[in-house]
């Protein structure tokens, strides 16, 4: 009996830099032998993600010219590795992907690298976001995020002709297909609101996150039902669990060569992502209160769940202030509190002086926390 399979090739995390390629093998009774052989990239030595708080950058801007603000995005990277975050995440949808060339996008993630790795932070890995319609225009961006020095990508499924491409089967196809021929590892990202509505359900994840070149969802769902089957089902590494490492059971996760990682996508439930069983997050929020995220996850991994349950209520309330005010507000109140931050491009407008009394007003509390907490890295 003859089989053909076709498989991806990939080199262990944090081992002897290899090629990654495509294998067409043939099956022959015990005996197989490889028909095609195509090379993707030369695979670099990479960051393992770690349990713990990653941060989706906003982009920032000079506030006359609306050119890119490099010595800003620079400060902001290194302050938010010295507070501890574990990660960072470029050109997600608090950076403005959407708003940027090409080029500028490639820029963004280059400076950010170069900030951190020039403050010693080089153990900081950055995610960055290649969300586009086409499988060969998300592989084409997820090779320039690559050579820009990101890590990991971060993709939404397609959406502009979702009546044809918003179906289980279609986003599968989508996704294996990038997972392919992707230089990076690819997380997927959950986030119904970017995306006309789609919204994968926990059998899609685990389904797709069979691929060896998945290695996480990002869950901007804030389903936590959702995040503890798909969690749970592929054995997401966790903030409890020794790092780097390799469950002893057995996992429905086939070939994995990076433990998964369960990000949890707004920060009013980070407490409820680690009972859920949930590796991370990837919040907006952490753009303003870093220490906060952080000093929850510690609290936790201490067990200490009653005082880490009192500070998330506050973690709550000053996230839902800038969940309301999105980008804009985001962006205002890093000028507020750190003195930088200017406005986002247009056509995104800017708050209203009423606005921003208002918001500086709502997060007074969660700010009064966020300044009595240390550093952390």
């Amino acid at each position: 009996m003859h089989a053909y399979w076709r498989v991806l090739i990939f080199p262990p995390i944090n081992r002897t830099p290899l090629e990654t390629c495509n294998a067409e093998i043939l099956i022959s009774g015990n005996e197989f032998s490889l028909v095609k052989e195509t090379r993707l990239d030369k695979m670099p030595e990479r960051t393992p993600l770690r349990p713990g708080v990653y941060c989706p950058t906003v982009t920032f801007f000079h506030p006359d010219t609306e050119n890119l603000d490099i010595p800003s995005i620079r400060k902001h990277a290194v302050r938010l590795a010295k507070a501890g975050l574990v990660g960072l995440v470029t050109m997600g949808s608090n950076g403005e992907a959407v708003h940027l060339t090409r080029e500028e996008r490639k820029t963004v993630t280059r400076e950010t690298r170069a900030a951190l790795d020039e403050a010693g932070y080089k153990n900081v890995p950055i995610i960055a976001g290649a969300s586009e319609q086409s499988v060969r225009g998300t592989v084409d961006l997820a090779k320039e995020c690559a050579e820009a020095g990101a890590e990991y990508v971060l993709i939404v499924p397609p959406s502009y002709y979702r009546y044809a491409v918003g179906n289980d089967d279609s986003i599968y196809e989508f996704f294996t297909a990038v997972a392919d021929q992707s230089p990076l590892p690819v997380i997927l990202y959950n986030y119904p609101g970017a995306v006309a509505g789609i919204d994968m359900d926990s059998d899609l994840i685990i389904r797709i996150s069979q691929h060896p070149n998945v290695v996480g969802t990002k869950f901007t769902c804030a389903n936590t039902g959702k995040l503890t089957r798909v969690a749970r089902a592929l054995d997401a590494i966790t903030p409890k669990s020794p790092f780097p490492t390799k469950p002893v059971g057995p996992i429905t996760k086939t070939a994995a060569n990076h433990p998964y990682i369960a990000f949890g996508g707004i920060a009013d439930f980070t407490l409820q992502t680690l009972i859920s069983g949930g590796s991370a997050i990837i919040v907006g929020g952490a753009n303003v209160i870093p220490r906060t995220c952080v000093q929850i996850f510690n609290l936790w991994s201490e067990g200490k769940i009653a005082e880490a349950y009192e500070l998330q209520k506050v973690l709550s309330d000053g996230d839902w202030a800038l969940t309301k005010v999105a980008i804009p507000g985001t962006k205002q109140a890093i000028q507020l509190f750190y003195g930088y931050g200017g406005y986002p491009r247009r056509p995104l407008s800017r708050l209203s002086e009423a606005s921003v009394k208002s918001l500086e007003s709502k997060l007074q509390e969660v700010m009064q926390v966020e300044s009595s907490l240390p550093d952390f890295a």
